[in-house]
């Protein structure tokens, strides 16, 4: 049900004069993962292209991309509404890997461009046939001009493996979020990461067990330790647990933590009445 789509275009910011010259598709069979490459040889095939993309997308339910809810599907829609056309993409699921990438590794990984990602994560290394995606556009437009399609062959290169490095990190990224605690080695900070994910999603007792194996681990550089300490407790206040996140507090405030013993002084002044320690953390505070 999932095809993963990139484009090239004849301009990198978007807007009503930047069109898609190449048109990635990827998917799998069930023997092997297929590679489909729209190309519009000249800008005058421009609505057959459109055409052919809906057809290709007809027989599937999602549409995965890299940065493409910023980038691609809004330019495709662009070209498909001044050329008169419905877009496809409204009836479709839309996964951007880029916005999970951002939150699972945005401590611990420098760039989360698709680049980086290749060799961080997925362990991938482009040939020299590859060109540089600021370059993509000029070749495009030389080959407009010259009839010259051979200096072409880097940018469906590019393409191609846009497509192909784009599902295996999606593969590695369900992996990851499906079933972290099983995996053979995950850095604290990603489980970290993934922990805030499920919180977000309300998935509390799975966020626990991910933000307890997190600080177990030992790997956690300093300032995230102590995030993860405040974050952990503060899921645990939500909860009601009150004893759970007294003693990640007490934890964080032996690390200097202010914020751990502000909370401490809260606590004991608010639900405990016991004024003298609420007192004594907030000297401590200060």
């Amino acid at each position: 049900n999932i095809v993963f789509l990139d484009t090239e275009t004849s301009g990198l910011n978007g807007g009503t004069g930047t069109y898609a010259f190449l048109i990635g598709l990827g998917y799998r069979t069930e023997t092997e993962f297929e590679l489909v490459q729209l190309f519009m040889r000249d800008p005058s095939e421009e609505a057959a292209l459109l055409a052919a993309l809906d057809e290709w997308l007809s027989r599937f339910n999602v549409v995965v991309t890299f940065n493409g809810k910023s980038f691609d599907i809004p330019l495709l829609n662009t070209r498909y509404q001044i050329n008169s056309l419905s877009s496809p993409f409204v009836s479709y699921q839309h996964v951007d890997v880029l916005q999970v990438a951002r939150k699972l590794w945005r401590d611990r990984l420098a760039s989360r461009a698709l680049g980086d990602l290749e060799k961080e994560i997925v362990q991938f290394d482009r040939t020299a046939e590859d060109v540089p995606g600021w370059l993509i556009p000029q070749l495009y437009f030389d080959y407009l001009h010259t009839g010259d399609s051979r200096p072409l062959s880097g940018v469906f290169y590019h393409n191609s493996i846009d497509i192909l490095s784009l599902a295996t990190l999606f593969g590695a990224v369900a992996s990851l979020i499906g079933d972290p605690l099983h995996k053979e080695k995950v850095y604290g900070l990603d489980l970290a990461a993934i922990a805030r994910l499920y919180e977000e999603m309300g998935w509390f007792e799975q966020a626990a067990g991910l933000y307890e194996r997190s600080l177990e681990q030992g790997d956690l550089p300093e300032e995230f330790f102590l995030k993860t300490i405040e974050r952990y407790a503060h899921l645990h206040k939500r909860q009601n647990k009150w004893e759970s996140a007294v003693a990640l507090w007490q934890m964080g405030a032996e690390h200097g933590m202010v914020a751990a013993c502000v909370e401490l002084s809260k606590f004991y002044e608010h639900r405990e009445r016991n004024y003298s320690e609420a007192l004594n953390w907030a000297r401590k505070a200060l």
